[in-house]
């Protein structure tokens, strides 16, 4: 694999001669393995999750994406496949792309113990000349450090001489296709073959760096730039509810033409919160503090007790007390109009709702009844969700909540119901116009 040229992979049958393996094929490795059986390599996926292993068989994947629909396609083809021996797959493979996760502690340290492991089972099968690609998030110089020197004892094999080692950063759009790649490598060779393989998986840019320890940082420098992003427009809208000013409105004046748009305020994926912890670490050990980002997150998971401060004061003006309503949980996705396991800050306010309020219950239309109940939701069809409610609560803005008859949820409804909307689907005046006392995140507009 070390000494191919561009000719070489310069078509689909080309590619076909090459077999890549993806180790943990899951939710970094799937669009991995995707991205790769679309242009011709054939592609094992390596997962140790029973389930997950089953599900990659039929080439399906339990994360609820409809960017990893093509898998079916090319297990029927032939071009997919899964298994769950790591130095089987490694042995048969020219590319090995690595997609374990690091496991966050109780301390919040990352652990590095199970990458270890899969790089030296990963070592035990590799044969020289190939290629080893990291494509998951790493503390700056974890790679070029530790992983190296697991891979190189168990294979005896020396990086660089015997065989390639690089770190991709694959950063999909919204639809869930390939937009750009960052890579870098250990050497000038590892370099120019893993830019020659990630270059024939994308007609958009592929940005190479010159050493790996750089792009881990790049990587998590990018998520921490979306958590204090996001914790500003946060702490902006807590603002703006008091001064009964519309964030909303704001927000698009503000992102208008930016090129450094503010997100809508709302609920973070603490999943990326690793990143965080990783950089904290590799940080604590040249003696720097991460002051600003380590802030944000705690702003972030503040719209857990806001959310509850806006319920609470909306069944106030209604009249009613917390411990006696029924709250009715519109959404539970972790982004609108699409079924994904919704983020840990969700659950919390569904589990802080739970020990406050009467009844809890869940609506969302991505979800089949027994799906929700698996994910420990109680729930009923919408009709019954709404009926004798207090307050609904839209937490995932699908477009279907924008267009609710509210007149006939009113009806359904106990009398004075409130309607709280962090997702912004819901207009304030409309709502009040039904009867409906209003709060939303960020939105000091209602008048009750």
């Amino acid at each position: 694999m070390m000494n191919i040229n561009k000719e070489d992979l310069d078509s689909f049958e080309k590619r076909r001669n090459y077999t890549v393996s993806v180790i943990e094929c899951g939710r970094i490795g799937a669009p991995h393995a995707c991205l790769f059986a679309d242009v011709g390599f054939k592609v094992i996926g390596v997962n140790t999750n029973p389930h997950t292993l089953e599900m990659l068989k039929k080439g399906q994947t339990p994360f609820l994406r409809n960017a990893y629909q093509g898998l079916e396609k090319h297990v029927k083809e032939g071009s997919f496949s899964a298994s769950s021996d790591i130095r089987k797959a490694t042995s048969e493979s020219d590319i090995v792309v690595i997609t374990v996760q690091t496991v966050i502690d109780q301390r919040r340290k990352p652990d590095y113990s199970l990458l270890e492991k899969t790089c030296r089972e990963v070592g035990m099968a590799l044969k020289k000349g190939s290629l080893i690609i990291f494509a998951s998030p790493t503390g700056p110089g974890i790679v070029e450090g530790s992983m190296r020197e697991v891979l190189e004892k168990s294979s005896g094999l020396q990086t660089g001489v015997d065989f390639g080692l690089a770190y991709d950063a694959l950063q999909l759009n919204s639809q869930g296709n390939n937009a750009r790649v960052v890579v870098g490598a250990i050497d000038g060779p590892s370099l120019k073959t893993a830019g020659l393989v990630l270059r024939s998986l994308t007609n958009s840019e592929v940005v190479e760096i010159s050493n790996i320890k750089t792009v881990e940082a790049l990587v998590l420098f990018q998520n921490v730039n979306s958590e204090i992003n996001q914790a500003l427009s946060n702490e902006l809208a807590f603002l703006c509810e008091r001064l009964k000013i519309d964030f909303l409105e704001v927000l698009r004046v503000i992102n208008k033409g930016n090129i450094s748009p503010l997100p809508l305020p709302g609920m973070m994926d603490t999943s990326s919160r690793r990143d965080l912890y990783m950089l904290q670490e590799e940080a604590e050990n040249v003696n720097f503090n991460l002051h600003l980002a380590s802030l944000a997150s705690k702003i972030n998971d503040e719209v857990v007790e806001s959310t509850f401060r806006l319920v609470k004061n909306a069944l106030k003006m209604c009249g009613k007390t917390v411990r006696g309503s029924k709250i009715s949980i519109f959404g539970i996705s972790k982004s609108p109009n699409t079924r994904e396991p919704p983020v840990a800050l969700t659950k919390n306010i569904v589990a802080l709702l739970k020990k406050k309020v009467r009844v809890v219950q869940v609506y969302d239309p991505y979800f089949s009844k027994r799906e929700l109940a698996e994910l420990g939701f109680e729930t009923e069809k919408l009709s019954k969700v709404v009926e004798k409610t207090d307050c609904v609560l839209i937490l995932t803005g699908h477009s279907k909540f924008g267009k609710l008859n509210l007149k006939k949820v009113k009806l359904l409804a106990k009398k004075s119901p409130a309607i709280v909307d962090i997702s912004y689907v819901i207009d304030p005046l409309k709502a009040e116009r039904h009867g409906f006392v209003y709060r939303g995140l960020g939105r000091g507009v209602w008048t009750k």
